[in-house]
């Protein structure tokens, strides 16, 4: 059977991708943020994942405010990373597996959440900013992505509980998968940010922090909180958190942080943390010592 043995957290910032491209991961302005992403990334190379799953948002790439629908499931053996104004990536297109996607699909389908389906369709920074700081991608990525779009943009949003629920429904529908994969989840976006109107520039490091604590720990009152709660703490763009939930949904009530790196050096409060449900709880020192 498939299973889930982790789940990442990770802040999707545009420019993130962009310094990645151009090499700029020595710069002082940029190191303490790939430095934070290398323990995640030494993690994923040791247990070896057959498959990521993200939740994140499209950015209006492929889906746009006349047809944007609140969950969106990608079917497809590739996707092609998105041009978002700065050029083509040098990244090969992101793997699928369609089997697995469709069952994904189906027992989702079965447990009454209405999913939008995208073949093929291109994929943005959403996924493709933190991806290559998880996965090496030379000559291709070493597993598949499963892509599952969450409306955080076109008001009215999914509530925070709803994408909770989500992530248990995907974490049933992984574990009825009659293949022998190990899969991670993924939860993309925020943290406390704002990008526009008269809050622009807005960061709360407080709540950013406090937040990571009941995520580990008391994530049912994450998902009583209403929009307005998100917003008014963190940001307009803050509201991406609840796609950290569909992720902390997915793993086991009692989880391990293994690591977590904070930076808060743009408009956006930039992180990465990474779980393990307890059956895969060693430290990450232990590993070093393991694998040395």
């Amino acid at each position: 059977m498939a299973r889930i043995i982790g789940g990442i957290g990770a802040s999707h910032v545009p420019t993130i991708g962009l310094a990645y491209d151009r090499g700029r991961q020595a710069d002082p302005a940029w190191a303490p943020l790939f430095d934070g992403y290398k323990p995640v990334a030494a993690w994923l190379a040791a247990e070896k994942p057959d498959v990521l799953l993200f939740f994140y948002n499209d950015h209006a790439t492929t889906l746009f405010f006349d047809c944007y629908p609140t969950f969106a499931l990608g079917v497809g053996e590739r996707f092609p990373i998105a041009d978002e104004g700065a050029g083509p990536r040098g990244l090969p297109d992101i793997r699928g597996d369609v089997d697995l996607q469709a069952h994904v699909g189906e027992c989702l389908v079965n447990e009454e959440f209405d999913l939008t389906f995208l073949q093929n369709k291109p994929i943005d920074h959403g996924v493709a900013s933190p991806l290559p700081l998880l996965w090496p991608h030379t000559p291709d990525w070493p597993g598949v992505v499963v892509p599952i779009a969450i409306n955080v943009l076109q008001y009215p949003l999914p509530t925070a509980r709803r994408c909770y629920r989500l992530g248990q429904a995907v974490r049933r529908a992984i574990e009825s998968y009659p293949k022998d994969l190990k899969v991670v989840v993924v939860g993309t976006g925020g943290l406390s940010h704002q990008i526009h109107g008269e809050r622009t520039g807005f960061n709360n490091t407080d709540w950013d922090l406090e937040f990571l604590e009941l995520f580990k720990s008391e994530p049912e009152r994450l998902a009583a909180m209403r929009h307005a709660d998100y917003v008014r703490l963190g940001g307009a763009e803050s509201v991406e958190q609840i796609m950290w939930l569909a992720m902390r949904g997915a793993l086991d009530p009692e989880i391990t942080e293994l690591h977590r790196a904070y930076y808060l050096a743009t408009t956006t409060a930039m992180t990465v943390t990474l779980y393990a449900n307890e059956a895969n709880a060693i430290p990450l020192a232990a590993r070093t010592v393991e694998a040395a």
